[in-house]
């Protein structure tokens, strides 16, 4: 997934210590000590940090290109750890600015960070992957490793940190084991790829700006020179795009797997691991899971963010949580006994309510620490779907009576946004076409933490049908605030890897775990719960106009399952101010790059009753050597009565404008559908002073696999 990727996916608190309460005077010591350590800020050794420009040769005779930070002012015999982040995001041009300023903190430390372009991106030599997290990104990624731990200037350790993309790699090269590897930082990313990733939410499939803005940067030849020779074009503009092959891999098993450590290599991950995530990230379960199944020792953050850092994020409150990964570091790569592993190790916000809002900019709410996950003084409270639609203690007492139908209309979901946890507006408007389920107010302020499940009894008169549940927070006004949701594919009940049609008629146990979440229902506020078979433009619709069925009562009741905690924590961390990075030596500026964009409309067709959803950004810098520009586009469009003619185009485009040239790499993509196939259509454009130099187009038809 794309680490803030264009105009996609960009977006201090600090609350007082209390007092801990200790079983005794030894653990309170060390409570404390603990706590103090964490709430101190580690000062620089180094005022100032260099890039140097490097190349790792490979066994294969390619070599990778990298930028070394180094702390300025080390002496000759001075040995640092290394931090990797390894990425094909262009390390001299799209991601300049904002690796200066991310690893400024670590080199200031003292430590050297890497920035390595993957083989066949940014300025590293070879053919591009041919897929994200591909065997010769793994096969390069330890040799990298052993070559930073054999620097001169290395101590021997290495560490690997990301968000994203990085973060996903980090997770994947550390179930390798590669000796030197000691430590990793992992935010916003996931180890289960079919079923969290950005092309397959939930294990249904989705059509995301990722593929368009991907697919493009591919193409593109290295910075500052930007070459157009036949030998630089033909290894990355004609290589084929990915998103192509993600099509014909529509279900679980051994593609997505290779490079996942769920469901069951958990066993095998041994490397400590550092986590980092935000409520409003499409990525944060894999927190919970790590705490659960992995045994290496596991430290996260989790935030009120987007896909971003906790220093720059957005929505905020941000904090300084690099302060914490350097004393991290410090254990695992220099061997610091910090007690940093007597700490709790899990620091979590939680949140308050506010009114739905797709551009809030600080989320109500406190930090608080749990010494365990889940929380040691969880409790799980049920909640009964009632005939009158609301939520209650008991059951009804019979299946066959309590009976609620619901007509399945494709284009409703765009109030829950593009993933889940993005931008998101009041509810009322899907929630309209959904089976609702309403609490009663509640008397007390009420905090859930963790994985709510919802349990339905359900049918439908289709083949294929996908179910979705949102929670959210009805104020006393009316207005609704998404909290959490999630997806099932019906026909994945039984093996994600050998979906299977549903008999029309027959009732389904259909379990909903949701993604996790943090909230703070008020007094007089009440939860609501609704259900659906459409989440668009999120989720490409299933193909069969229908009626679905949901049972309410009987042994095995429909049901919502939240996870109370107290609302008030004894715990809480600190963090200090946010550091700024010094100055660049390269003069880099940007603007644009926000989410949502600001060009955003919804259209609809009552004649025919067709829907379209449409959205544009732009973004540019300005370089030493040059500008550049990036536009990009997409509209959604689907039709309720007709839900399998759904189709999505998007078009992007970026434009480096150099001294004596003007080059423009741009692409088209279009994906259509009927009952039985995809289709698929994409361009690559390049134009050199306005006249196009090279075009390549791939059409292919791709059979439906219960999608």
């Amino acid at each position: 997934m794309a680490d803030n990727f264009n105009s996609t996916r960009r977006r201090i608190l600090k609350a007082n210590l209390a007092p801990p309460i200790c079983a005794s005077l030894t653990l309170c010591l060390i409570f404390l000590v603990a706590k103090s350590a964490a709430a101190q800020t580690i000062p620089p050794t180094y005022a100032t940090m260099k890039k140097v420009q490097a190349t790792i040769p490979l066994k294969d005779g390619a070599s990778l290109a990298v930028n070394l930070y180094m702390p300025d002012g080390a002496k000759p015999d001075d040995k640092f750890p290394a931090i990797l982040e390894y990425l094909p995001y262009r390390k001299d041009d799209w991601s300049l600015a904002r690796d200066w300023n991310l690893h400024s903190y670590f080199v200031r430390r003292g430590y050297v960070t890497a920035r390595v372009d993957i083989r066949g991106t940014g300025a590293s030599e070879g053919n591009p992957p041919d897929r994200e997290y591909s065997d010769q990104e793994q096969q390069d990624g330890l040799e990298v490793i052993d070559w930073l731990s054999k620097q001169t200037w290395s101590n021997g350790n290495v560490g690997m940190m990301g968000i994203s993309w990085g973060g996903f790699n980090a997770i994947q090269m550390a179930l390798l084991h590669p000796p030197a590897l000691k430590a990793i930082i992992a935010a916003c990313a996931t180890e289960e790829l079919f079923h969290d990733d950005i092309h397959y939410i939930d294990g249904l499939m989705h059509v995301d700006e990722f593929e368009l803005g991907m697919d493009l940067q591919l193409g593109i030849t290295r910075a500052p020179d930007f070459p157009t020779d036949e030998k630089s074009l033909a290894t990355r503009f004609d290589a084929t795009p990915w998103f192509l092959l993600y099509l014909r891999q529509q279900r679980d098993g051994p593609f997505w797997r290779r490079a996942s450590v769920a469901p069951n290599r958990y066993a095998d991950y041994k490397v400590p691991t550092f986590l980092v995530g935000g409520f409003l990230d499409g990525y944060r379960d894999s927190i919970p899971r790590f705490f659960e199944h992995v045994k290496a020792p596991v430290k996260a953050i989790l935030g009120p963010w987007n896909h971003s850092f906790p220093h720059d994020a957005e929505p905020g409150p941000v904090i300084e949580w690099r302060d914490e990964a350097t004393r991290w570091w410090d254990y695992w790569l220099k061997g610091r006994q910090n007690a940093i592993l007597d700490e709790p190790r899990f620091e979590v916000f939680m949140r308050h309510w506010y009114a739905p809002d797709p551009n809030i900019s600080e989320v109500p709410g406190e930090w608080r620490v749990e010494k365990t996950w889940p929380p040691q003084d969880a409790s799980t409270e049920t909640f009964f779907f009632q005939r009158d639609h609301s939520l209650g203690s008991v059951a009804p007492a019979t299946r066959d009576t309590s009976q609620h139908e619901l007509r399945y209309i494709p284009s409703i979901g765009l109030e829950a946004g593009f993933w889940w946890g993005d931008f998101t507006a009041d509810q009322r408007p899907i929630d309209a076409y959904s089976l609702v389920y309403d609490s009663a107010p509640f008397a007390k302020d009420t905090a859930v933490l963790g994985r709510p499940r919802v349990i339905l009894q359900a049918s439908a008169n289709a083949p294929l049908a996908d179910w979705f549940a949102r929670l959210s927070d009805v104020a006393p006004d009316g207005t609704v605030t998404m909290i959490t949701g999630a997806g099932q594919g019906g026909v994945q009940l039984k093996d994600t890897a050998n979906p299977t049609d549903l008999v029309p008629g027959q009732t389904y146990r259909i379990p909903i775990e949701l993604h996790v979440t943090s909230w703070v229902f008020p007094a007089g506020h009440k939860i609501r719960l609704a259900v659906s078979n459409a989440l668009w433009p999120m989720i490409w619709p299933t193909p069969y106009p229908m009626t679905a069925s949901l049972y309410l009562g009987g042994a095995d009741a429909s049901r919502l399952e939240l996870p109370i905690v107290p609302s008030e924590s004894a715990s809480r961390p600190k963090y200090p101010a946010i550091e700024p990075a010094p100055p660049m030596p390269e003069q880099v500026t940007s603007k644009g790059d926000t989410w949502p964009p600001q060009d955003w409309t919804v259209t609809h067709d009552l004649m025919n009753g067709t829907t379209r959803v449409f959205w544009s950004g732009d973004d540019s810098s300005k370089f030493p050597w040059g500008n550049t520009k990036d536009h990009e586009q997409m509209s959604y469009e689907v039709q309720d009565s007709k839900p399998e003619t759904s189709k999505v185009h998007g078009e992007g485009s970026t434009t480096v404008e150099l001294p004596n040239r003007t080059l423009i790499w741009s692409v088209i993509l279009d994906v259509r559908s009927d009952a039985k196939n995809f289709y698929y259509h994409f361009e690559r454009h390049l134009t050199e002073n306005g006249k196009e130099i090279r075009t390549k187009t791939w059409d292919d038809t791709i059979p439906r696999d219960h999608q």
